[in-house]
């Protein structure tokens, strides 16, 4: 579990500290994904209690379009049932799937520093990871993956 809140916190401060300047916050997450990956699936399956958490919407689309302003032409992406020609029928965003992973490891943080439910951000982070940002997760790896195969990162 203390591995899982480190990546966390290397997660959140990569989403915080980008910049349009230098890409390489791109290349560490690129690298940093299939850990967080592997560290979220070892939790196993949340508890039955485990609720799932919903952020403030107002700071996530602020923080969705700082994203998608820095990410710029690597933003968008192909999704498999997308059919349309051009790319506006790209219905992927990798700021979108950045913006909610970080959205629900932010939120296990705030839980693992108010320390009166240290237990209840490992729960929530399990039940969010199930119910919502594990499929962003495995778009945005694919998606740097992608990226990185084009040399765009």
């Amino acid at each position: 579990m203390n591995e899982l809140s480190q990546l966390a916190k290397v997660y959140c401060l990569l989403i915080e500290s980008a910049d349009e300047t230098d890409i390489g916050w791109l290349r560490e997450l690129y690298a940093l994904l299939p850990q967080l990956h592997a560290a979220i699936t070892a939790l196993g399956a949340p508890p039955q209690r485990a609720a799932y958490f919903t952020p403030d919407l107002d700071e996530r689309f602020e923080r969705f379009a700082r994203l998608r302003r820095l990410l710029g032409h690597r933003d968008a992406y192909w999704m498999e049932f997308d059919v349309a020609p051009d790319e506006q029928g790209m219905s992927g965003s990798l700021a979108d799937d950045l913006t909610d992973i970080y959205c629900e490891l932010k939120h296990g943080l705030h839980l693992l520093e108010d320390r009166r439910e240290p237990e209840r951000a490992f729960d929530d982070w399990c039940c969010g990871y199930q119910n919502h940002w594990g499929q962003h997760l495995l778009d945005a790896e694919r998606h740097l993956y992608e990226l990185a195969t084009r040399n765009q990162l």
